[in-house]
């Protein structure tokens, strides 16, 4: 127990020292010493809030014991800095330390003006009564619902004060009888209740405090790494979860990010500045996967309780990543709790997933488990086998049955298991995950076609991390194993079937250490065996002579991807950080030479004032052939035709007008030296080449743009951004022009717009929680992409045939329309109740809540339509994706 003496009221005056009076005095003017100012003019400070400091535990007393402090108190009556005066016993004089920070004054005053003081101050520490004739109340404070122990509590038994640690835990001592409690913490309701205690007893309670306001937009403070990446966005789980048109999933919400457009609306499938997706790097904690999300609309791959938080890098990527031309994704898995039970569980119109954490304190063991399964076939499809369905026409007083497009199918499932062991000062873990899509389309009647796409990965990941030579050195392990399957029937016969599967064991190794307080290193490595095999039967195999070099002739296809790199962050100056890095790297494909890339890397910030930085980077980027979205053993097909080469220049600054707002922009320049990037007709027809000996796919380009974003974090009520993306990508290309009347006029070359260009993109998000339900709304807007016939078909005009007749006549690749921009609204409501043990959200979510359609490509025919007469007829295509997601989710 302690008491506060003596009493602020009785400080004698001449013990205040006014620290203002000591000021330097400004050039051309007087100053009078601190003996010159009248103790009239200033008036001390009086205690505001009382910060009793604690006995420290196992230490006993005989004697009352006093602490004496000296404490420099600001012009807001808050503690900024706590001296020991003497030489008490060193854990009460911690003790006081701890506590001081926590005394609240209200200011002192020189002639009516607050000023900073320093003042003398008395801990008064006293041994407890007699133990035989006391009580002891433990227990733990948490939160109702989360079940999160609250750190700091304050737990008062009437002149009796304690304060729980960073696990929720307090103790008193107390005298037996009745005694009123009161359990106070920020953000939560006061608990009272009265406990009864008899002589002796020792009693263990559990208390639960209800929070002010469910899932409040509270500010995240974390251990995050200090910021050297040029592009980086750090998301955190909180922020994730309220995004309208995510489904709740963290990895979504990237799509909304600057500088990202996509293939189409819904699909989760980045354009990052004006490259494939494919050419972007998705890592899960360190492990690299072929994808994140799953086909068609479907979530990401790893369950969203599992993430704590991920950075995405939209350009100029450390030199930590490797093989890529694109930005990257690297999702941080969250870090195991060591104590109680831990789950989640929902259930929504489209998926079903459950979470579970088991913690073994005795033994320093983690064990997570997570699993997702969909059935979009219950909704989703239904509604889109729907609009396609069978329907009639009435000829003549007639009606006839027509069968409608085949029936679109749609289904996933992921997993992922975790177990975290505690080596001495390290840790060990093992992750597993996989995932499994089908997408594809069933024949409503014998005559029509149909098939599907399958997609597949599985991944096993041993780590280990430990102190080494003053530093941290760790050491991984990966088995995986992908698998692509496409199949296509023609009426009820198999006419083919192709696929793809990839098995890799890769060794990776890390080490990172502080060399000063300015500099920092990082060393990393890593050692890659992929074996892969092909199987083409029917349609996909190709025709012609087959000369034993093409993939479809090889009983194996064997590659070696090995690289090092090391990186240091400097930082010669409080305001200045440079980052440099160097990537060396290796790709050797079966029967071909081994060709290495070398990749220099550049971060540069500088923070110009508190709250303006600037920012620039540059680095090269190399990448084997890419297919438009990842497949398995894609980048060893086509290895013999060398790696793909880019550089990246970007600059930009960011703003932090205040505490609630950040504001950031950039402009960047991505030399595209030279490009291999194919469509999935290279990959998949190969009607009349093998292979991927197409002789038209190495390329050049540029992309260049500029990104803006104005973000408000989490706090309070609220969160949004507002981010514009301005993006020109062009590829050099030789192609035919084509006459008025579609006739060839020869060849021309020129750079010419990518295939999946937006110039414009625009995302607004805004979630606002109210006292019952959080509502929350995402506008996108995004230009067309050129009418390339690379995803579809390409413009034609209107024109006449050699008899006259009106007929579609195709124009140069050059002179292609933009299909029509696109605009959305998606729209999110939840609500919260806290239950004792669990917290239960119900939430509707809708993307595309304005039902609008994406125009992906044009249909060029003629008009068929009976009693009206024979014309050219141009038809947009696409459907409006709408995702309604209405659902339930328990955590406990």
């Amino acid at each position: 127990m302690t008491r506060l003496g003596p009493s602020l009221l009785a400080l004698a005056l001449s013990a205040v020292v006014p620290l203002r009076a000591q000021a330097t005095p400004r050039p051309g003017t007087e100053s009078s010493p601190p003996s010159a100012l009248s103790a009239s003019a200033l008036l001390p400070p009086t205690l505001a809030e009382d910060a009793p400091a604690r006995l420290p535990q196992g230490l006993h007393l005989d004697a009352p014991v006093t602490v004496e402090l000296e404490l420099t108190v600001d012009e807001a009556g808050d503690v900024v800095e706590a001296r020991i005066v003497g030489e008490p016993p060193s854990a009460l004089a911690q003790a006081a330390l701890h506590a001081a920070p926590r005394l609240r004054f209200h200011p002192a005053t020189s002639q009516g003006q607050p000023v900073a003081v320093r003042l003398p101050f008395t801990y008064r520490f006293e041994p407890p009564p007699v133990a035989a004739l006391r009580a002891v109340l433990t227990g733990r404070v948490r939160a109702k619902g989360t079940r999160k122990p609250i750190a700091g509590a304050a737990v008062r038994a009437d002149a009796a004060t304690t304060e729980t640690d960073a696990q929720g835990l307090f103790r008193l001592e107390l005298p037996p009888g009745a005694h009123a409690l009161k359990i106070t913490a920020p953000g939560h309701r006061l608990l009272m209740l009265t406990e009864t205690l008899d002589a002796s007893q020792q009693l263990e309670v559990l208390y639960s405090l209800e929070p002010l306001a469910v899932n409040p937009y509270e500010t995240v403070v974390r251990a995050d790494r200090p910021r050297t990446e040029v592009s980086r966005v750090t998301l955190h789980e909180q922020e994730l979860r309220e995004v309208p048109g995510t489904m709740g999933d963290p990895f979504r919400v990237v799509m909304l990010m600057p500088g990202v457009t996509t293939l189409a609306s819904g699909l989760s499938y980045p354009v990052v500045r004006g490259v494939q997706p494919a050419a972007s790097a998705f890592y899960v904690d360190g492990v690299r996967v072929p994808f994140l999300y799953h086909l068609l609309v479907g979530n990401a791959v790893v369950y969203p309780d599992l993430v704590e938080s991920l950075d995405f890098q939209v350009g100029v990527p450390s030199a930590r990543y490797g093989s890529l031309l694109g930005g990257a994704v690297d999702a941080h898995v969250s870090r195991p709790r060591e104590e109680g039970l831990h789950g989640s569980a929902y259930l929504d119109l489209i998926h079903a997933g459950a979470f579970l954490e088991v913690p073994f304190p005795e033994t320093g063991t983690t064990v997570t488990a997570a699993a997702r399964i969909s059935y979009t076939g219950l909704l989703i499809t239904r509604i889109a086998n729907s609009l396609t369905g069978p329907s009639s026409t009435t000829i003549g007083g007639n009606v006839y049955s027509e069968p409608g497009e085949p029936k679109l199918y749609a289904d996933y499932w992921d997993y992922q298991t975790r177990v975290e062991q505690r080596v001495g000062q390290g840790s060990l873990r093992v992750l597993a995950l996989g995932t499994s899509d089908a997408v594809g389309l069933t024949a409503r009647i014998p005559t029509q076609d149909s098939g599907g796409l399958g997609l597949l990965f599985h991944r096993l990941d041993l780590r280990g991390r430990h102190p080494f030579a003053s530093g941290e050195a760790e050491v991984g392990l990966t088995l995986g194993y992908d698998r692509m399957s496409l199949a296509y029937n023609k009426g009820n016969i198999a006419s083919g079937r192709y696929e793809l599967t990839q098995g890799s064991v890769a060794l990776r190794t890390g080490y990172t250490r502080e060399l000063s307080s300015e500099l920092n290193l990082e060393v990393f490595g890593h050692l890659e065996r992929r074996d892969a095999s092909m199987v083409a039967i029917g349609l996909f195999r190709p025709v012609g002579p087959v000369d034993g070099k093409d993939a479809y002739s090889r009983p194996g296809i064997l590659g070696t991807f090995a690289g090092v790199g090391t990186q240091l962050t400097w930082r010669p100056s409080p305001r200045w950080t440079l980052v440099p890095g160097l990537r060396l790297d290796s790709y050797h494909g079966f029967g071909d030479t081994t060709r290495l890339a070398v990749e220099p890397r550049l971060a540069v910030r500088h923070a110009l004032t508190d709250t303006l930085t600037l920012k620039a980077g540059a680095g090269l980027y190399h990448q084997p052939a890419t297919v438009l979205l990842p497949v398995p053993a894609g980048e060893m097909l086509a290895l013999e035709r060398g790696l793909q080469r880019a550089a990246q220049f970007s600059l930009g600054s960011e703003w932090r007008p205040g505490a609630e707002w950040e504001l950031s922009a950039e402009a960047y320049f991505n030399p595209l030296l030279r490009t291999l990037e194919f469509n999935f007709e290279d990959v998949l027809s190969n009607l009349r080449r093998r292979g991927l000996e197409a002789e038209d796919v190495e390329s050049r380009g540029h992309s260049y743009g500029v990104e803006l974003m104005m973000r408000r974090p989490l706090g309070r009520r609220w969160f949004g951004w507002l981010t514009y993306g301005f993006n020109q990508s062009r590829r050099f290309t030789r192609y035919a022009k084509v006459g008025p009347n579609g006739e060839e006029l020869g060849m021309a070359e020129d750079y010419l717009p990518y295939a999946f260009e937006q110039a414009h993109s625009v995302n607004a998000a805004l979630s606002y929680r109210f006292d019952f339900v959080t509502v929350g709304a995402v506008a996108h807007f995004n230009t067309g992409r050129p009418e390339t016939g690379q995803f579809g078909y390409r413009t034609m005009r209107e024109g006449l045939g050699e008899d006259g007749e009106p007929e579609w006549k195709p124009v140069s690749r050059d002179a292609v329309d933009r299909l029509p921009s696109f605009f959305r609204v998606d729209f999110r409501a939840s609500r919260s109740l806290v239950f004792d043990n669990f917290m239960l959200d119900v939430y509707l979510d809708v993307f595309n809540v304005t039902a609008r359609s994406e125009v992906l490509t044009r249909d060029y025919g003629y008009n068929d339509e009976v009693g009206q007469p024979v014309g050219l007829k141009r038809k947009s295509l696409g459907i409006p994706v709408i995702l309604p997601t209405l659902g339930v989710k328990g955590t406990f």
